[in-house]
C-alpha cells in the first residue's frame, strides 16, 4: 500500500472519518474519494502529498484554507447548511458566506467552456478558464462557479483538457451559434452553481451540442455519450444523449426546465453512471458535455423601487393602454385570426416547446413560395410540400390549411409529442414556423412518400416491394409502437396508425409520422375515455364503440396493416355502392377454411419465405382480436415477426391456447374423475377449430407434454 499511486474509494457509500493512518501512503498521486458519507476536516497530507484530490460528495468540513486550495473540490456535496443562504453545501457555503450579495439578481446566462458572447439583449459570461481535475472556480467578482469531479485516467491525450473546442459546428439555427463553438466537459460530474438569486420559480434552458464526435463514417463517429441532469438535486432526465436529442452530430437542442429557488441559490448538476463510449473507439469524451445555460425569472419587477405619480400621469397610461389594446384586437379581428391565433399562442407558451425555428422567409424561399409543383401530400392537416433549405438540406414542409378549425389544436399537439420523441421509425421533426396566420412544421423528407401509396395507389407511383422489404417495413412500424408506447419517457397512443401515415425513406426504412392525434397514455389508469378521433377501418372496436382508449388501439390498427402489406390491397375498398370489401373478413375466412396462404399478394408471385409470411399473418390475427386484452405487447410483435419467439395459437374463437389456459380450463372443470376431465381437455383442443401458426409456433404436445413410454391420449393424468 505505501507504493500505491492512484487510490480510488469513489461510491462505495463508505462513512465517517479518514483513518489517520492513511498518511503513510507516501507516493499516491491521485486520491479520489468521491461520492461517500465521510465527514470531519480534510487531512493536511492530502493537500501535502497528493497531485489531484477529489473528495466532493462528502460531509466533509470546510475551511475557508480549503476554499484557496482548487485542487481540492469540497464543493459538491450531500450535505444541507440550513444556517447560511446557501443550502448546496457546506463547503459551498464555507467559501462564500463572507461574499456580499447584490440585491434583485434574477437571470444567469453562462457560455460554458466559451469566452463573453452577446446574444440578442442578453451577455453570455465568460468561462474558458481551464481547471485542473476535480477542481472548482468561484470568480470574485462573479455570483455563479462550478464544480468538476472526476480524472480522465485512461486518456493521456486529453486527460487535463476539460474545454472541448469545435471550430467547424453546423447548426440550422446560426442566430446562436457562438453558444456552440466550445463547451465544459467533466469525467464524473459537472455542477454549475448560481447565487445571490430573488427567490422565486425560474426557467432553465440548457443548450446542448455534441461537438466531440464526428457525423461522417470515420472512426470517432461510432461514439455515444449519455449523462443524466438534475436542477435543484432531482432528477428530471435521465440518460440523457446529445446526439438523439438534437438529432444528429453538430446540431444544436435546447431543453427547457423550471427551478424553485427558495434560499438564493440554483444548482445544475450533469452526471455521468456509467452509460455511453468510456474507451474504445473514442477515449476521453465521455462523461458530462454542456455548451451554455440560461436562468431566468419571468416577469421579474425589482421590488421597492416604486414611486409616487400623479392621479393624471395614471390616467393617461391606462388610457393609452386600453387604446393600444382596442386597436390591437380590432386588426387581429380585420385579419380574420383572433381566436386562433391567441389559442395557439397560449398552447405554445404552456407547451414551452425548445425546438428549431423558422421564417416564414426561409420556408418560401425552400419551397418556392409554396409551388403546387412541389406539392407532395394532402391531409386534413393541410398541404404538404418539398422544399431545400440553403445549405442544401431537403425537408418536407407541412402547412396549416386556414381553412382548418381542427388543425389549429392538431398542430401543437402534433408540435409538442414529436418534439420530445427521436427514434430511428418516427418521422424526425426539424422545426416550425409560427408568424401571423402561418402554422408550419418542417419534417425530415422521405423520398418514396406513404406506404399506402406504394402499396396500392394509383399504378403509376405503387413501388416493387418484394417480400423481404415488407417484412422490415413491418418490423420497423413495432419498433416505433413499442418505442412510443413502452420505451419514451412519454407513453404515447398515436390512435391514426394507418398505410398513409407510414412513411418510406429513400432505403425504405419505416418511419411513422403524423402524431395530430395522438394522446399521452396515463400510467395510473387502464383505460381513457375520449373522444373518438382516428380512421374507420383501422379502429380498435372497443374504441369506436365504447371509447375505450389504451395502447392496444393501436396494436389492432397495426394488425390492419400488416395484413394489407402482405395482400398488397386496402383494408377497405368500395366496388359498388352496394358492397364494400373488408380485408380483415376476409382474413378470418381464410384462417377457417385453412387457405390463408391465398391472402398474399399475387404480384409476390412464389418470391416469398411462407413461414415468414404465415408468421405475419397470425400475428396480424393477434394484434385485431375482438379483445383488447389479448392483444400482444407491441415489443412482443416485434420479437414475433423477428423469429425470437413463436407466434402463440388461437383456437376457433380466437382465443390464445397457453399453459396457462389450460391450467385454468382443467380447474374449472375438475371433478372425481380426474381422468375423465383431462381426456375431455384433450379431445376439445385436438377437435375445436384449426391450429394455426408457423412451424415454430407452440403445438399442443409443447404445452401439454406426452411421454411416449408411459402415458397415451386416453389414461393420462
Amino acid at each position: 500500500m505505501t507504493k500505491l499511486k492512484i487510490l480510488d474509494l469513489s461510491f462505495n457509500k463508505l462513512s465517517g472519518e479518514i483513518p489517520d493512518n492513511f498518511s503513510s501512503l507516501a507516493d499516491v498521486d491521485y486520491i479520489y474519494l468521491t461520492g461517500n458519507q465521510l465527514t470531519g476536516a480534510v487531512h493536511p497530507w492530502i493537500l501535502q502529498k497528493a497531485q489531484t484530490v477529489d473528495l466532493s460528495y462528502n460531509n466533509f468540513d470546510a475551511t475557508n484554507t480549503d476554499c484557496e486550495e482548487r485542487s481540492i473540490n469540497l464543493f459538491a456535496s450531500s450535505a444541507v447548511d440550513n444556517a447560511t443562504s446557501y443550502p448546496a453545501t457546506s463547503g459551498l457555503a464555507t467559501c462564500l458566506k463572507n461574499r456580499p450579495c447584490p440585491e434583485n439578481r434574477h437571470n444567469l446566462f453562462i457560455n460554458c467552456g466559451g469566452g463573453e458572447v452577446e446574444i440578442g439583449d442578453n451577455i453570455y459570461a465568460d468561462d474558458s478558464a481551464s481547471l485542473t481535475p476535480a477542481s472548482s472556480s468561484f470568480p470574485d467578482g462573479k455570483f455563479w462557479g462550478y464544480s468538476s469531479t472526476g480524472h480522465f485516467l485512461d486518456d493521456s491525450i486529453n486527460a487535463d483538457n476539460y474545454i472541448v473546442n469545435n471550430d467547424n459546428i453546423s447548426i440550422l439555427s446560426k442566430d446562436n451559434a457562438q453558444l456552440y463553438m466550445n463547451a465544459r466537459r467533466s469525467a464524473i460530474s459537472l455542477t454549475y452553481y448560481g447565487f445571490c438569486l430573488v427567490n422565486g420559480i425560474y426557467n432553465v434552458r440548457l443548450h446542448f451540442a455534441e461537438i466531440s464526435f464526428t457525423g461522417n463514417n470515420s472512426y470517432k463517429s461510432l461514439g455515444r455519450r449519455a449523462f443524466n441532469v438534475y436542477i435543484q438535486g432531482k432528477l428530471v432526465w435521465k440518460d440523457f444523449n446529445i446526439v438523439i436529442e438534437a438529432g444528429g452530430v453538430g446540431k444544436e437542442v435546447i431543453r427547457n426546465f423550471t427551478a424553485n429557488v427558495t434560499k438564493g441559490t440554483l444548482e445544475i448538476r450533469l452526471y455521468w453512471a456509467g452509460k455511453g463510449t468510456n474507451a474504445i473507439p473514442t477515449r476521453g469524451v465521455y462523461g458530462p458535455l454542456i455548451s451554455a445555460i440560461s436562468v431566468y425569472y419571468p416577469g421579474f419587477k425589482i421590488q421597492g423601487e416604486s414611486a409616487s405619480i400623479s392621479a393624471g400621469t395614471v390616467v393617461g397610461i391606462v388610457a393609452a393602454i386600453v387604446f393600444v389594446v382596442f386597436l390591437f384586437l380590432v386588426i387581429l379581428w380585420w385579419r380574420g385570426c383572433l381566436g386562433r391565433e391567441d389559442e395557439t399562442a397560449q398552447d405554445l407558451k404552456v407547451l414551452a416547446l425548445q425546438i428549431g425555428s423558422f421564417t416564414l422567409r426561409q420556408i418560401k424561399a425552400a419551397t418556392n413560395n409554396f409551388d403546387v409543383a412541389n406539392k407532395i401530400g394532402e391531409g386534413g392537416f393541410g398541404s404538404v410540400y418539398k422544399g431545400l433549405l440553403s445549405d442544401g438540406t431537403t425537408i418536407a414542409v407541412k402547412q396549416l390549411s386556414s381553412k382548418s378549425k381542427q388543425g389549429n389544436r392538431e398542430f401543437v399537439t402534433e408540435l409538442g409529442m414529436i418534439s420530445a420523441l427521436q427514434h430511428p421509425h418516427l418521422v424526425k421533426l426539424y422545426g416550425c414556423c409560427i408568424e401571423g396566420n402561418q402554422l408550419v412544421l418542417v419534417y425530415e423528407y422521405m423520398e418514396n412518400n406513404c406506404l399506402a401509396r406504394a402499396l396500392f395507389g394509383p399504378e403509376e407511383f405503387q413501388l416493387k416491394l418484394d417480400w423481404g422489404t415488407r417484412h422490415k417495413i413491418c418490423v420497423g412500424i413495432a419498433r416505433g409502437l413499442a418505442y412510443l408506447h413502452e420505451e419514451s419517457r412519454l407513453k404515447i397512443v398515436h390512435r391514426d396508425i394507418k398505410a398513409t401515415n407510414i412513411l418510406l425513406d429513400k432505403d425504405l426504412n419505416s418511419k411513422i409520422s403524423d402524431f395530430g392525434l395522438a394522446k399521452l397514455d396515463e400510467e395510473d389508469n387502464t383505460h381513457i375515455s375520449t373522444k373518438i378521433a382516428g380512421t374507420y377501418g383501422y379502429m380498435a372496436p372497443e374504441y369506436a364503440m365504447h371509447g375505450y382508449l389504451t395502447e392496444k388501439a393501436d396494436v389492432y390498427s397495426f394488425g390492419i396493416v400488416a395484413l394489407e402489406v402482405v395482400s398488397g390491397r386496402s383494408n377497405t375498398s368500395y366496388q359498388k355502392k352496394e358492397k364494400c370489401f373488408y380485408l380483415l373478413d376476409w382474413a378470418r375466412v381464410l384462417k377457417e377454411r385453412g387457405n390463408l396462404m391465398d391472402l398474399v399478394d399475387q404480384r409476390l408471385g412464389s418470391h416469398f419465405d411462407e413461414k415468414e409470411v404465415l408468421a405475419m399473418i397470425n400475428v396480424a390475427l393477434l394484434c385485431t382480436n375482438a379483445t383488447s386484452a389479448l392483444r400482444p405487447l407491441m415489443s412482443s410483435v416485434v420479437s414475433m415477426l423477428e423469429g425470437k419467439v413463436a407466434v402463440p395459437v388461437l383456437d376457433s374463437e380466437g382465443t390464445i391456447i397457453t399453459e396457462e389456459t389450460i391450467e385454468a380450463m382443467r380447474k374449472h372443470f375438475k371433478g372425481d374423475e380426474d381422468q375423465a376431465v383431462d381426456e375431455n381437455i384433450s379431445k376439445s383442443m385436438l377437435t375445436d377449430g384449426p391450429w394455426t401458426g408457423t412451424a415454430s409456433s407452440t403445438s399442443v404436445n409443447d404445452l401439454y407434454p406426452i411421454n411416449p413410454d408411459t402415458d397415451n391420449w386416453q389414461n393420462r393424468k
